[in-house]
């Protein structure tokens, strides 16, 4: 979860401008050159519904409302799909499906019920096939590295046969970005955001090459972040500069979400 949120704040200030040409660059800006989007609130969403027994909907709709115009905005759909009055799941396939699933790979320990639950997570907006498979996708990669522990060619491969998805080479996702693609679907980001962290050696520098990539550097930072926390160790001054920029109802649940896989790890 805190591998999504760092993925959104660092890659948030390059959603809309070009993304930096060395490897180097600052992970953090100052507000508002860098802040939360709507990746981080919508992953704190399904955090508090899977963690309180709420409805996806609900929470989802609850903490959107509280964050009604956060960096960056709502894409135009989710928008429209916040502001109804009984919002009903719409045929979308966009990235924003993906990018707020981690905790349910997290926080449910079978297989099958990870499935399930990324499914039921997604379809309450995004109930479009290729938006429930890129949000199965991340669950349950997530779900196979903290509890398989499998190799990257491994987990490359497990993609390939499980949800169909070719991953294309990192210089094939800098050559994209470099041309201005804004790569706003599953169907694309999920497999760039798995090269991100298929070609890493660090979560740092997984999420570097999320953002090095262009295109939509805070959605797909998060995605590669979420994955990444899965396999490496965050590094604490990463995730110190990050939950400063959160609100203290934002914080509660990220705790909340610690403390219940730490009790679940000592179980």
């Amino acid at each position: 979860m805190l591998g999504a949120i760092i993925g959104d704040i660092a890659g948030s200030r390059y959603e809309f401008t070009r993304a930096p040409k060395d490897a180097d660059f600052e992970l953090f800006a100052p507000k508002p050159l860098c802040d939360f989007t709507d990746d981080t609130i919508c992953t704190v969403a399904i955090a508090d519904a899977a963690l309180n027994g709420r409805e996806y909907r609900d929470a989802l709709l609850d903490w959107c409302r509280r964050y009604p115009d956060p960096m960056g905005g709502y894409g135009n759909m989710f928008h429209h799909w916040l502001n109804e009055r009984n919002p009903l799941p719409q045929s979308s396939f966009g990235n924003g499906a993906a990018m707020r699933v981690s905790s349910v790979g997290w926080l449910f320990d079978d297989y099958s019920e990870v499935q399930r639950q990324a499914k039921l997570c997604t379809e309450v907006s995004h109930c479009h096939a290729e938006g429930i498979r890129g949000a199965q996708c991340v669950a349950t990669v997530i779900y196979w590295l903290r509890t398989c522990r499998l190799t990257k060619n491994e987990i490359e491969n497990a993609v390939r046969r499980t949800f169909g998805y070719t991953i294309p080479p990192m210089r094939d996702i800098v050559k994209i970005g470099s041309e201005g693609h804004f790569d706003a679907t599953c169907q694309e980001t999920v497999p760039y955001a798995l090269r991100c962290f298929l070609d890493s050696e660090s979560f740092e520098e997984t999420i570097r090459n999320a953002i090095l990539a262009d295109g939509d550097t805070d959605t797909k930072a998060a995605i590669a972040g979420s994955i990444a926390e899965a396999y490496y160790q965050i590094p604490d001054d990463m995730a110190a500069q990050a939950l400063g920029y959160l609100t203290d109802d934002l914080l509660r649940v990220v705790e909340q979400f610690y403390n219940q896989i730490h009790d679940n790890i000592n179980t």
